[in-house]
């Protein structure tokens, strides 16, 4: 029996709209289809779908193309996780500095730029390329394990997390990058003068709205090795640092920094060129709020209902971020200095300390028995 004309056309506008949800989520969550059977069950139901246009094969076409798309999505985020494990940040285990100081005139990063600003717009091309590479299923996984936990199953795929702990770890990178290059300097007047340098790149990083790292830049120079430097900090101009203390102020739930994001926000939607478009949060605390917005309210209310509040504010918050990444960089790739802040060699924890207190003795009884005992660990290590 031969289909009507209406109820073809029915079935045609049906399947145009499965279609598009089809396109949708494929597009937005390629990641649910990184496994075989799910690209199975995808191909299936398409087998149906294209039955209801086997005239003119437009249905058919436009399945084999987002087929094609989730594939490529899939190879190019691989691809870059296999970068990502090669270019691991390498950490120096710094023992031998017990036995000579560094070098001063080892290379440091105002040999490979002397720029605050420049420096500032290399570390916004590589936190945009960065956040270009998480996306909306990465953050759901935050609920997801969440809710996995509740449910007291045990979830070995860590996979789905990736990019999350590669973001995470570049932020910790930079930090101690930061600490590194203050410590690894003998000459007090010369790590003066990187402090003061890393403060007006972390001011720059402010003025662009690269909030992640400056707050991996404060973080790295309040690190105990490079807070304990008194006689170094007391040659610094502390004003610029005191005033970008004060927006990443942690009282009151970050207000200051969750004001200033508010207008980098605000400038953003209304600009028209890439500059004013940079909004890049600080990381750890726009997933802290997902997770606290997850975790404190309820899915569904009261009354049984679906609490679509919740899921619309967490909905409004992936999109804001969607609109962060989709930003490309105004800014031209330095290739040596970003391979100097990728690749150059950081100290241990251990070794920032002992860095430090050759550069500035301890002080009192805490500190001349933490050297004491570093030092006795470092040689019987050695």
């Amino acid at each position: 029996m031969r289909m009507v004309p209406k109820m073809r056309a029915k079935l045609k506008s049906f399947a145009a709209k499965i279609i598009q949800l089809l396109r949708e989520w494929t597009e937005t969550f390629p990641f649910d289809f990184q496994d075989e059977r799910a690209r199975k069950e995808l191909k299936e139901i398409a087998q149906r779908i294209t039955q209801c246009d086997e005239e003119n094969g437009t249905i058919k076409k436009s399945i084999s193309q987002m087929t094609q798309n989730v594939l490529l999505a899939l190879s190019t985020r691989g691809q870059y996780q296999e970068i990502r494990e090669k270019i691991r940040q390498p950490v120096m285990d710094k023992g031998t500095i017990l036995k000579a100081k560094p070098q001063s005139a080892q290379k440091d990063i105002l040999s490979v730029c002397g720029d605050p600003l420049v420096l500032a717009q290399q570390l916004t091309t590589i936190e945009l390329e960065r956040l270009g590479n998480i996306y909306p299923e990465d953050l759901m996984q935050i609920i997801s394990h969440m809710d996995s936990l509740d449910n007291h199953k045990c979830r070995s795929d860590v996979t789905k997390t990736y990019n999350l702990e590669a973001y995470d770890n570049w932020f910790n990178c930079l930090s101690m990058l930061v600490a590194t290059e203050i410590c690894k300097v003998v000459k007090k007047k010369q790590r003066t003068r990187v402090m003061e340098f890393f403060i007006d790149v972390a001011r720059e990083c402010f003025n662009i709205g690269n909030f992640n790292s400056m707050m991996a830049i404060i973080s790295g120079m309040n690190l105990s090795p490079v807070a304990r430097l008194k006689k170094t900090w007391s040659k610094v101009k502390t004003a610029k640092f005191d005033v970008l203390e004060h927006h990443m102020d942690p009282s009151s739930n970050f207000c200051n920094y969750r004001t200033a994001l508010q207008g980098a926000t605000q400038r953003s939607q209304s600009a028209n060129s890439s500059r004013e478009k940079i909004v890049i949060p600080v990381f750890n605390l726009f997933i802290k709020d997902i997770f606290f917005l997850h975790k404190i309210h309820s899915n569904r209310l009261p009354n049984g209902h679906i609490n679509f509040k919740k899921f619309m504010e967490i909905s409004r918050q992936i999109h804001d971020f969607l609109t962060w990444k989709q930003v490309e960089s105004p800014f031209e790739k330095d290739k040596r200095i970003q391979t100097y802040l990728l690749t150059s060699p950081i100290y241990t924890e251990e070794a920032l300390f002992v860095a430090s207190f050759e550069n500035e003795g301890p002080e009192n009884h805490m500190e001349k028995d933490s050297w004491k005992t570093l030092r006795s660990t470092l040689l019987n290590r050695a």
